[in-house]
């Protein structure tokens, strides 16, 4: 493995930079999580999707909203109910009746999911039908409506929130679900000095007001582009598949790390790097975001478990070796 550190470019410098900028904004409202937020921006910076899951009442939405806010660009949201329907999301092809049938014409109305940032709160309130539309959009940057299809903005970054599955009224998401999300993150309960400022008026959903983008779409994108040129040496993407291989091969799991978890996780230890400000990746940047980029996609015996998941992902990092150099 290469030993000298590698100079970082100005994509990479820009990465750094926007990372920076946009911690300090999130930090302002989302008091005592700095590792929810960090991964929050590799998330975004690697050019992936996140989901947000944990009970009620800790600020899944609020630190949606909040980085929606700080991104700008176009915004849009969609609160998740079982009634909400595919075209919802999506958007509908309008017949428009002219004097003749000549000019008779179809005209697309573009849903919500045509926006560079869209926060699809509580998903798993919606039906599997419903979640299937996202399918195409998180993967492939397109909507297909009636036989057409339509890119999407870019960059296009989904924000979903969702309470645990086993909670009354949720749909689980289904496996190619959740491996379209690079990152998931749990809040948790907030410690006694973060709730404290909380009740203080420190923080929270009455300062999202208080806080503006601070930066655009075209240099997120600008961004993301520098994040994919942060320099890999070979050992260490063999380190991500010997992971990632090390969940397909584990007793207790149904279902393994997919193919597109591996580029999933180089992608976001990439974004890692470059928010921590070097231009090249180390070990430390794949055992970081391999539990939030990982566990999720696992399915264990008894079902999707992200608690478990999380601690056997952290297990097999303490025993997969680790490239030295």
């Amino acid at each position: 493995m290469q030993t000298e550190p590698r100079a970082t470019d100005a994509g990479t410098e820009l990465a750094t930079a926007l990372a920076r900028k946009l911690y300090d904004n999130l930090s302002r409202v989302v008091r005592g999580k700095p590792e929810v937020i960090r991964l929050a921006l590799v998330a975004l910076l690697s050019g992936g999707h996140l989901l947000v899951e944990d009970v009620p009442g800790v600020g899944k939405t609020l630190l949606a909203k909040a980085l929606a806010r700080s991104v700008g660009g176009s915004f849009r949201r969609v609160q998740a109910t079982p009634d909400l329907l595919p075209s919802d999301l999506t958007g509908v092809s309008v017949f428009h009746r002219g004097a003749d049938a000549a000019s008779d014409s179809w005209e697309f109305r573009p849903g919500p999911l045509f926006a560079n940032v869209v926060l699809v709160d509580e998903v798993n309130r919606a039906t599997p039908r419903t979640q299937s539309a996202l399918l195409e959009a998180m993967e492939e940057r397109q909507i297909t409506v009636d036989g057409v299809t339509r890119g999407l903005p870019e960059p296009f970054f989904l924000v979903a929130t969702q309470n645990p599955f086993e909670h009354s009224g949720t749909f689980p998401l289904v496996e190619g679900q959740r491996d379209r999300f690079s990152i998931v993150v749990q809040l948790g309960l907030p410690g006694r000095n973060a709730e404290r400022e909380l009740l203080m008026g420190v923080g929270g959903a009455a300062h999202l007001d208080d806080i503006g983008a601070v930066t655009d779409s075209h240099e997120i994108g600008a961004a993301i582009a520098g994040v994919r040129r942060v320099h890999c040496e070979p050992a260490l993407a063999d380190y991500v598949i010997d992971v990632s291989d090390a969940t397909r091969r584990h007793p207790d799991v149904v279902l393994g790390a997919s193919p597109r978890a591996s580029p999933g996780v180089l992608h976001a230890a990439q974004a890692h790097a470059a928010i921590s400000g070097r231009g090249y990746v180390v070990p430390e940047d794949v055992r970081t975001v391999a539990p939030a980029a990982l566990a999720h996609r696992l399915i264990l015996g008894g079902g999707p478990d992200l608690h478990a998941a999380t601690a056997l992902v952290h297990g097999l990092l303490s025993q997969v070796p680790v490239p030295r150099g």
